[in-house]
């Protein structure tokens, strides 16, 4: 499996289906917020994107995973890769966790859930990676940065599996 990953500025995200290759596209706005970057492409995406997030103390896992619930009634929503300073691969199990409509009871070193809810849930499964600086993982399944370079529509990283 290939994932390729185009950060770009908003002007020049509409280009964002010209850069998918092999692999699923995940994409991450450089000067405005991701998640309406691709909510404004609307109608105009070809194919299923996905989302590169890059969560801080002001936007934590919850409100990524409310970000990306909504979103994904929006676009054809296949992929999310979250990037944390600290602990993204435990940042991804918290979104996993509420991109259901069941109650969430959930902990880990990052959160305690109980009793909470984020309705409703995807249409359609989305598949949560964590990036720890060089790779992306989810579940079992482990991708490598194999290549970056700058294209007219902004920089491309793509990773495969090892």
């Amino acid at each position: 499996m290939e994932l390729v990953h185009l950060a770009a500025p908003f002007a020049t995200l509409r280009g964002v289906a010209s850069t998918a290759r092999e692999g699923p596209l995940v994409v991450s706005c450089l000067d405005a917020n991701t998640v309406l970057c691709v909510a404004s492409l609307r109608g105009e995406l070809a194919t299923p994107v996905g989302l590169w997030l890059e969560l801080n103390k002001g936007y934590g896992a919850q409100m990524a995973a409310r970000d990306v619930a909504t979103l994904a009634w929006l676009v054809d929503l296949h992929h999310v890769v979250l990037s944390a300073a600290h602990q993204s691969a435990e940042r991804a199990e918290v979104v996993r966790a509420l991109l259901t409509d069941d109650e969430v009871n959930f902990v880990n070193d990052v959160a305690t859930l109980r009793g909470a809810y984020n309705r409703p849930a995807p249409p359609s499964p989305i598949r949560v990676w964590s990036f720890d600086g060089t790779s992306l993982r989810s579940g079992d399944d482990r991708l490598t940065l194999r290549s970056r370079e700058r294209t007219d529509v902004g920089q491309v990283s793509t990773f495969d599996q090892d």
